[in-house]
């Protein structure tokens, strides 16, 4: 048996509707199947959905305060007011910053921009940079995916006389900022359609109102912070990032060829993933780190050499991020090593002085991927007394909701369902840690805190093709609100399985189904192979991909997960030094189990642990799901009432015996008749004197004499007398088999070809069927 780490929670569309998909789209079965699992029931909503177009994009007067802004920015430029752009630090803040500039500038304005250092300013608007423009002359500021929760400073900008346009998508809180203008696409009194806005698509959809026609030259920038930001990738979204990574495909943007280049992508081959796990962790980096302003200037700039040096100053402080983060994240564990995530519900919040704020959402994305608990990472200042960090939740603790409960000791809070970010005195932590643990008691059932993937399209290995796969591309972008569909392929067999990579630790297979094979590949799965034992079936999720490697390109399944329910056989006979075997069985969970004594006393020395007579097992049932059979038993009967007596999921068989009796095999009746004759002429005999003179006489082994010597003594044709075998006169006629030793020789050769040297399928064979008949209820089996 191996377990799956998630609960697979596989949707298996309607045949029907996948037949009519295939028909009349022409696509393959794969398409067919991922579409009808989303939902797509008929012919037109599924080709609305492939062939999506321009006409995806709304109105942006639809927006409550669109035509006020338009105005009010208009007036800007006619008056020559300074304008400033105030955006955020992450890849959706400094898209929608570079938008917004760019749109300004082409109206002609006097534009400048500011983004908040997230150690000196924090998340959102700043007193202190608001204050600054002041000193600067800015008469209109327009924030950028930020600005919703901004209260106070808002108010601050107002106090000053500068008017406040917010555009924002963030979550809003039950009072809003004083702003002169609030564009957002979720707020109660908003009546634009689509509320899954980023940032960045607010802002283009200003840029579109303020230029009187789509800014199309900004669909890059919108494909950007969106996938970065994680919003839904449906409607709108969907057509605007599809757009964007075509224009990036062929790009004219010295930023996005100096990113490409410093990522070492291939401008051709961009996609979501290149934007989500190449660019954007990139572009976040600098936020991350300090000043986030590198990131804008990049995208602005139309020099080349200077995108370039950009670039590479984010590519560097990736790398630092990266350090930094494997360095939190070490100590985060340590701390939970010694106090861990309870039972049941609890909420993991952990912090400590020195952890640098930029890079702690990223740690409790580990955490709880880890834990799978919702995680709350928080760096402590000691001077300033405030605790500051990022929070990433699971399905059904709604973060912001929840922060929200505790804001009489969360000095400031703000973000979304799944993450947010909060700043809270330092005496207030454990306090905060209390509250929520006894909120997620209350909003967590024990169902909620066991993580599960859901599976979009159960497959037959001949559906899967390199033309299947590319295919699939009609079906992009993948992300949230369509995420990437993951692929089951059930019970199938494993044709060849190593370890590969320089620590071994990666999986590399062949599956087959039939006669079609497929190569599978398991990055960090490399433990599995120790696991796998021959013909059993098996189950995978994971994802399709193409493996291109000179010019020949095939199909492969990149695994995330594999589980079989069957019960597992593994052959270990034969190998009789212990430690080339004994690494490859789970420490725990395992019992090793002996017949005779003297094998436990042989294996005593080495086997340090969970070592019992078989007897010991049937009296007191140990807890354990795999055994291992240390040696033979005499009886075969034995063995059954062993593997009849536990549901082991794993059956390691060893049958370690110092002596063969297969091998030594029975004598001859003429080897009997010779020596019997031999015998006879002498009357009596020294064996243990002559055996050896004997045994080279004829040829046989000593232990073939000592057998035979032994057989004649049991049915009384011999006894011994002062160390001589004396031949009885007149015995008893006999047949060979009523001899004790000749019938157990008999059973344990028999014994032996059954267990010890059967082919290891016919050894399989033999254990199911013994399995089969097993008699224990399930209410009795021991299980851990």
């Amino acid at each position: 048996m191996i377990e799956s780490q998630k609960i697979w929670q596989v949707s298996r569309p309607n045949i029907e509707v996948v037949e009519m998909l295939e028909k009349e789209l022409s696509i393959p079965s794969v398409c067919a199947k991922v579409l009808a699992s989303r939902g797509f029931e008929n012919i037109e909503d599924a080709k609305s959905f492939l062939q999506v177009s321009e006409n995806q994009l709304h109105n942006p007067f639809l927006f409550p305060g669109m035509e006020a802004l338009v105005a009010r920015v208009h007036q800007s430029v006619e008056s020559e007011e300074r304008i400033m752009v105030y955006g955020d630090y992450d890849a959706d803040g400094i898209t929608s910053t570079t938008i917004m500039v760019k749109a300004l500038e082409s109206l002609g304005a006097d534009v400048i921009y500011k983004i908040p250092n997230r150690f000196i300013d924090g998340y959102g608007p700043s007193e202190r940079l608001f204050q600054e423009a002041y000193d600067e002359g800015v008469k209109l500021i327009i924030t950028v995916d930020n600005g919703i929760s901004g209260i106070q400073p808002i108010e601050f900008a107002k106090g000053l006389g500068m008017d406040v346009i917010v555009t924002d998508h963030h979550e809003p809180g039950e009072i809003l900022p004083i702003a002169d203008i609030i564009i957002h696409p979720s707020l109660k009194e908003t009546t634009y359609p689509f509320p899954h806005l980023a940032g960045v698509g607010v802002a283009f959809k200003v840029a579109h109102a303020l230029l009187g026609e789509i800014p199309k030259e900004f669909y890059y920038l919108v494909a950007i912070g969106t996938i970065a930001d994680l919003v839904s990738l449906t409607g709108e979204n969907r057509y605007l990032v599809q757009q964007g990574l075509k224009q990036m495909q062929h790009t004219d943007s010295v930023a996005i060829e100096a990113l490409a280049n410093v990522s070492g992508v291939d401008l051709r081959s961009i996609d979501e993933e290149t934007v989500g796990f190449m660019f954007g962790p990139r572009i976040n980096a600098v936020g991350r780190l300090g000043e986030a302003a590198p990131g804008v200037d990049m995208f602005l700039t139309e020099n080349p050499n200077h995108a370039l040096a950009m670039a590479n100053m984010l590519n560097e402080k990736n790398k630092e991020r990266q350090t930094i983060v494997k360095q939190i994240t070490d100590e985060a564990m340590e701390q939970l090593e010694l106090f861990p995530p309870l039972d049941g519900a609890s909420v993991i919040v952990v912090g400590k002085i020195g952890w640098n704020p930029g890079v702690l959402g990223i740690v409790a994305s580990k955490l709880v991927e880890k834990y799978y608990r919702p995680a709350i990472v928080l760096g402590f200042d000691e001077d300033k007394k405030i605790a500051k960090g990022s929070a990433r939740s699971i399905e059904g603790f709604h973060m912001y909701k929840e922060l929200a409960k505790n804001q009489d000791i969360v000095s400031h809070f703000g973000g979304h369902p799944m993450a947010a970010g909060m700043t809270l005195p330092l005496e207030n932590v454990e306090e905060f840690r209390l509250r929520l643990n006894e909120q997620a008691k209350v909003s967590l059932s024990e169902d909620e805190l066991i993580p599960t993937i859901s599976i979009d399209v159960p497959l037959e290995m001949d559906e899967i093709s390199t033309e299947s796969i590319e295919s699939l591309k009609k079906l992009a972008p993948f992300g949230m609100g369509f995420a990437k569909p993951v692929y089951c392929i059930e019970n199938v067999e494993v044709s060849t399985v190593r370890k590969i990579g320089s620590a071994q630790n990666h999986l590399k297979m062949e599956l087959k189904q039939g006669a079609i094979l497929l190569d599978a590949i398991g990055f960090g799965k490399g433990q599995l192979a120790d696991e796998i034992a021959p013909t059993t079936k098996l189950s995978f999720i994971g994802d399709l991909q193409i493996n291109e490697w000179n010019g020949r390109k095939k199909a492969q399944l990149m695994i995330q997960d594999i589980k079989t329910d069957e019960w597992q056989l593994f052959d270990i006979r034969g190998i009789r030094q212990v430690t080339r075997w004994q690494p490859l069985i789970p420490l725990e969970d395992t019992v090793y189990v002996a017949f005779n004594e003297d094998t436990i006393k042989h294996f005593s020395t080495i086997i340090d642990h969970r070592l019992y007579l078989m007897s010991e097992i049937l009296e007191q049932p140990v807890q354990a799901k795999y055994v291992v059979l240390l040696d033979l038993p005499e009886e075969e009967e034995s063995l059954v009432k062993l593997i009849q007596s536990h549901s082991w999921k794993r059956i390691y068989a060893h049958f370690f015996t110092n002596e063969s009796s297969y091998f030594e095999g029975l004598p001859t009746r003429d080897q009997f008749k010779w020596y019997f004759s031999f015998l006879t002429k002498r009357k009596t005999f020294a064996l243990k004197q002559h055996i050896h003179e004997l045994s080279k006489h004829t040829g046989w082994s000593q232990n073939t004499f000592n057998f035979m010597s032994r057989v004649f003594f049991e049915l009384s044709f011999v006894r011994i007398d002062n160390g001589m075998m004396v031949l009885n006169e007149s015995p008893v006629k006999k047949d060979l088999s009523e001899a004790p030793s000749y019938k157990q020789r008999e059973k344990q050769m028999d014994l032996e070809q059954k267990l010890l040297y059967a082919p290891y399928v016919e050894l399989k064979q033999w254990f199911e069927e013994r399995i089969a008949v097993q008699t224990v209820p399930e209410e009795e089996q021991v299980w851990i």
